[in-house]
């Protein structure tokens, strides 16, 4: 399985390696001065891997002294390799008398003209940084070794944002590799206060993961406790920044997300000046951003580049989409089972009319709809894009149709599941309107049992849950409850920026303020 306990934390996972790689050199975890013994230990805890690259070089600098060149093919780029160092130690007129940790000094200083090396005499080290993409150059009679940064690891260009559609904004998006991601965020906020916490997590895949933040607008509480979070994970790999999410969240049995995922570096830089984290995991295009209210998961960044009616406009219509994707059929069933003299005569009579021959109560009837729904947006989302999104389209049209002709289920419910569909789309957050979908269920099962009495207790036991809930510290109903009207201006609306930007630059002076 993906995870396992590996010791007691990330650390402790680093000190039982290299109990185990001193175990295996006889107690020693440093390199010796003999060459040939150096390589054979590497090659051992590599277990004579076939893309383990071993290069002997003469060089001028020092003829009579054997050298060697470490490296894996297929994690370093030759070119660099070729050009920066083993051509330089070769053709160097440089002649020395200096021996064992100076000749190694010398290379460093003198000869690799490659910026990020280094000298370690830790054997642990240099296998990890191997599995880096690094270069490590040992020297006879050095106990030590030069670890050169060469890394050529594969990773998709820059590029528009695929699960995100940008309407009006930049056009990039995040992608797999951890320092392209930085540097993105880094063109956008170009302060000195943009604070970078690396971490590393995962005893098998030693993922790194950071912490981007403004030093003088965050809140250090949080993020201390963000960091002591991810420090504590006991687990042996993480490929995808869900399992960081999933495993440092406030409450796991909750269906509301309590952090934002997005792979928009606008988004995540409007975040950070407004005193959020930025959590990066190497790997994964998705960023995470906490803390966060239920509220700003249906904000998008496209509501502060346009005008603030036109905004404001587009973000009641989410929040009203959202309520209406949980409750519109469950009311419906409620409606059709127990309450019919709520509804218009002639509607009434026109449902009545749809339903004859119906051979399931509504509730069963809603049910095998919504579920024939849900494994029609699966079967779209898992087939080859150029077909999923026809598959499902005309899946839907074919068998709702076909449906409505055999009797099993009512024109009117047909039109309720696909309305309910499209108000689940337009949530602009992927967890929330899951969320969303799963809720819906719970109310419809109250809705086929007790009516509206059981569509209003479902609401009230969400209203309480939410209310409940935090995310790292902060109340997931805020500005809500606790009740806060200077917020108010950037959370159902979108007040002009004018007054906009006042309050934010308010609250930046007042956590300012606090920290000093």
């Amino acid at each position: 399985m993906f995870f396992g306990k590996q010791g007691s934390g990330v650390k402790q996972q680093m000190k039982n390696t290299g109990q185990r790689t001193r175990a295996k050199h006889g107690g020693s975890s440093k390199l010796g001065s003999s060459l040939k013994d150096n390589l054979d230990k590497l090659k051992t805890d590599l277990h004579n891997s076939s893309d383990l690259e071993i290069r002997p070089i003469g060089s001028q600098l020092a003829p009579e002294v054997p050298m060697t060149a470490v490296y894996i093919g297929e994690l370093t780029d030759e070119t660099t390799l070729n050009e920066y160092i083993l051509r330089p130690l070769m053709s160097t007129i440089l002649r020395t008398e200096a021996r064992n940790e100076k000749l190694v000094h010398i290379i460093l200083e003198r000869v690799v003209e490659v910026g990020a090396a280094y000298i370690t005499t830790d054997i642990d080290e240099c296998i990890q940084r191997l599995l880096d993409g690094y270069c490590l150059l040992l020297v006879q009679g050095a106990a030590c070794g030069l670890l050169i940064h060469i890394s050529n690891m594969e990773g998709r260009q820059v590029s528009e944002p695929t699960a995100e559609t940008v309407l009006r904004g930049p056009q990039q998006s995040f992608n797999e590799n951890i320092g392209t991601n930085i540097n993105l965020v880094r063109q956008i906020i170009r302060s000195p206060s943009l604070h970078i916490d690396s971490l590393q997590v995962g005893s098998e895949t030693r993922t790194q993961v950071a912490l981007l933040y403004l030093d003088d607008v965050a809140e250090p509480e949080i993020v201390n406790t963000i960091r002591s979070r991810i420090e504590a994970l006991q687990i042996s790999s993480v490929l995808e920044s869900g399992y960081i999410e999933s495993l440092i969240q406030d409450r796991i049995y909750t269906p509301f997300p309590t952090m934002k995922n997005t792979e928009r570096p606008d988004a995540i830089a409007g975040g950070i000046l407004e005193g959020q984290i930025a959590i990066m995991v190497d790997g994964s295009p998705f960023v995470l951003l906490a803390p966060v209210t239920l509220f700003q998961l249906f904000h998008t960044p496209e509501d502060y580049y346009n005008r603030f009616d036109i905004a404001s406009f587009l973000r009641l219509i989410r929040f009203t989409a959202f309520f209406i994707s949980m409750t519109l059929p469950a009311l419906y069933i409620a409606v059709t089972t127990f309450h019919q003299e709520m509804l218009p005569t002639t509607l009434l009579i026109t449902l009545a009319a749809q339903r004859e021959g119906i051979p399931f109560p509504g509730l069963v009837e809603a049910l095998l709809m919504e579920l024939t729904f849900e494994v029609l947006r699966e079967a779209g989302v898992r087939m080859p894009r150029a077909i999923g999104p026809a598959i499902s389209i005309v899946g839907a049209l074919v068998l709702g149709q076909a449906a409505v002709e055999a009797g099993i289920v009512s024109a009117g419910m047909v039109m309720v599941v696909s309305f309910t569909a499209i108000c689940n789309f337009v949530i602009p957050q992927l967890n929330i309107a899951i969320s969303a979908r799963l809720i819906r269920f719970t109310f419809m099962l109250l809705a086929g049992v007790f009516g509206f009495i059981g569509i209003v207790s479902g609401i009230l036991t969400v209203l309480i849950h939410l209310a409940g809930l935090e995310s790292f510290g902060m109340p997931y109903m805020s500005p809500i409850a606790p009740f806060d009207w200077s917020k108010m201006k950037d959370n159902f609306i979108r007040a002009p920026m004018k007054y906009l930007l006042k309050q934010k630059a308010g609250n930046v002076i007042n956590r300012r303020s606090k920290q000093e």
